[in-house]
């Protein structure tokens, strides 16, 4: 018999923002993921689903992409007519590609919408996002630290962690650093097991790696590989920190950072669609001869 206490996780989308292809890009990784042929299949954008009895689940940020994510997920389609197994949503912060997918889920279904007040500011100030019925949809501001269920017996907390507000709220140079509730990480727990999700990190802080150190899985920021990886690619100017994450490799990184905190599972995801771990070369092998996986949309974990 199937027990109840146990805790499922697909990844919905492990690409960031844009996906993979990017619709506007030509670089290796997009064009070999338009070749059917190539083996690099194509990536959603950011995205995670859990559960504790495959019946009723709860979705960590809306990704635009939530629609088609839906369809390729089994687990999270209406079992009658006008049905939804989604009880929840839970946002890490106001980034467009985890906003975004809100918009999708307007037909008159219920759900509870979970957030920091800082990143509910930026959807009640933005009166697109009326589309959602206040009737049916329950927004609910979390406090940092604060325990809430996002599905009974699930028990969750927001923390922060270093980064910076939203690209479209961007005024002048911003603080990179900024712990506050603009950008918040997820801590699940079920019984003994404990699950992160942190998919924006600009730095690994001592408190941060204590607060990981032991989890039975943490899904991390794997934005860019290296941190001029963009620059070099000739598809940005500017360096992952700038953007507010923190490289896998290089000084600061976070596969030295994670490397060692006795993490059962380390599972990069929203992954930048120039990233070189998305095919087989020396980047991924490096990746994964340090222990960690590359997540992939459909990748399922259960503890």
């Amino acid at each position: 018999m199937k027990k109840t206490s146990d805790l499922r996780v697909i990844i919905l989308g492990a690409a960031a923002g844009g996906g993979l292809p990017q619709w506007n890009c030509g670089c290796p990784n997009c064009s070999m993921a338009r070749d059917p042929a190539s083996g690099l299949k194509p990536q959603s954008q950011s995205s995670l689903a859990v559960s504790l009895d495959g019946e009723a689940w709860a979705v960590l940020n809306a990704s635009p992409d939530i629609r088609q994510q839906i369809q390729d997920n089994r687990p999270l389609q209406p079992r009658r007519l006008r049905h939804s197994p989604i009880k929840s949503m839970v946002l890490t912060n106001g980034d467009i590609d985890h906003l975004a997918g809100l918009l999708v889920l307007r037909e008159k279904q219920g759900f509870t919408l979970f957030a920091t007040g800082a990143v509910n500011q930026i959807i009640a100030e933005n009166s697109i996002f009326g589309v959602l019925d206040p009737e049916l949809v329950s927004r609910k501001s979390v406090a940092i630290e604060e325990r809430f269920f996002p599905l009974p017996g699930l028990e969750a907390r927001l923390f922060s962690v270093p980064g910076k507000v939203p690209l479209f709220l961007e005024e002048g140079e911003p603080d990179l650093n900024v712990e506050g509730e603009n950008t918040v990480g997820i801590e699940l727990r079920a019984g003994s097991k404990r699950v992160y999700y942190v998919p924006g990190c600009a730095m690994m802080t001592d408190a941060l790696a204590q607060r990981l150190r032991g989890a039975d899985a943490v899904f991390f920021d794997g934005t860019l590989f290296s941190d001029d990886e963009m620059i070099a690619t000739g598809t940005g100017h500017k360096t992952g920190r700038r953007m507010g994450h923190m490289p896998i490799a290089g000084e600061g990184g976070s596969l030295d950072a994670l490397a060692h905190l006795n993490i059962y599972r380390k599972v990069y995801v929203h992954i930048n669609n120039t990233n070189p771990i998305w095919r087989a070369g020396a980047e991924r092998a490096f990746v994964e001869s340090r222990g960690f996986e590359v997540g992939f949309d459909g990748m399922e974990i259960q503890l």
